[in-house]
């Protein structure tokens, strides 16, 4: 087994093993949290373009196109998350900075771990990340309008526009067009070709990084509002029970086949974290706990994704959705 593949087939230990060695930094050296903050942008910027260069442009266009998935994906996203989330957080405590940062990472799917994700399980990863700038596009536009519906009109006084616009220019825009000139520069040199087959071997451990610079940043935050941030712990679980359950009934919906229906569980349960922290952190004064909150999250789903790595395709998802009755997935 190629070291490649053994980093691919063991990608949850490596992401566990980062996140005990942040704590212990968070914990052990918290003078050096603004230090690494630092490194975020940079590190998931080249985390989201190794990731965008592991799909060939080609089939990432094909993927584009399939419009019954697109439609399940905006749809779960924009309309059913929205609905769940505001549900859910009606037994959080009414303070603000509790209710942003939860709202900020639970409306905001996911554009870069849950390709990997997706693909432990499984599951039609190429047409997740076909998804992805759409995702990330339509929830920039959406956020805003869930937020004044959310939290109330005050809240247009406290997030500002520009966060959107360096995350979308940083950390989408700039590393797809890095990504594609790298497959173009690929079909016309050797040395392109080499260099992409060097980069296969970066989505792990970049993504092990960005977990690192994240927890370990945000960590002392997170330890120093324990009591705060605890509330928000069993919203996060209850996402991650209930979203998949009603990713699997629209899959059926759309009578998709088992790659995509995992594809769509797991786009729809997966959040942003770790790019609306970037907006967390610009939240103003008073504001200052949203961030922890926002990478509890991060905390609860990654234990989360241990298990339903396994649950989605040994039960949830075991055969085409449309062909077998919800109460009971798991039957052939």
């Amino acid at each position: 087994m190629t070291s490649k593949r053994w980093l691919q087939r063991h990608q949850i230990a490596v992401y566990a093993v980062s996140v005990a060695l942040a704590v212990a930094v968070g914990v052990g050296a918290p003078s050096t949290a603004p230090l690494v903050e630092g490194a975020i942008t940079p590190v998931l910027a080249v985390l989201l373009y190794v990731t965008f260069l592991e799909i060939p442009f080609v089939r990432f266009r094909r993927a584009f196109t399939d419009v019954r998935f697109m439609t399940a994906a905006l749809g779960m996203n924009f309309l059913v998350v929205p609905v769940v989330v505001f549900a859910l957080t009606r037994v959080l405590p009414r303070e603000p900075a509790v209710l942003v940062g939860a709202f900020l990472v639970l409306l905001t799917p996911c554009i870069d771990y849950v390709v990997a994700f997706t693909d432990l399980a499984d599951g039609n990863a190429e047409q997740v990340t076909a998804a992805t700038p759409a995702l990330l596009l339509v929830q920039f536009a959406l956020l805003p309008v869930y937020l004044w519906l959310f939290v109330g009109p005050g809240i247009a006084d406290v997030i500002s526009a520009r966060p959107f616009v360096e995350a979308f220019s940083l950390l989408i825009a700039l590393p797809l067009a890095l990504a594609w000139l790298t497959e173009l520069w690929a079909t016309r040199a050797p040395t392109g070709r080499r260099w992409q087959s060097a980069m296969g071997w970066l989505p792990v451990p970049t993504m092990g990084a960005t977990l690192f610079v994240v927890v370990a940043s945000q960590f002392p935050r997170v330890a120093d509002s324990l009591g705060q941030v605890v509330a928000v712990v069993p919203v996060y679980v209850a996402f991650l029970v209930v979203m998949p359950l009603l990713g699997r009934l629209a899959a059926g919906a759309f009578r998709m086949d088992v790659g995509n229906a995992r594809a769509l569980v797991f786009t729809s349960v997966t959040r942003n974290s770790l790019v609306v922290l970037p907006l967390a952190l610009a939240l103003p004064a008073g504001y200052e706990l949203a961030p922890a909150v926002v990478v509890t999250q991060t905390m609860v789903e990654l234990a989360g994704m241990v298990v339903l790595t396994r649950v989605v395709p040994d039960w949830l998802v075991r055969t085409p959705p449309s062909s077998i009755p919800f109460a009971d997935p798991g039957s052939d």
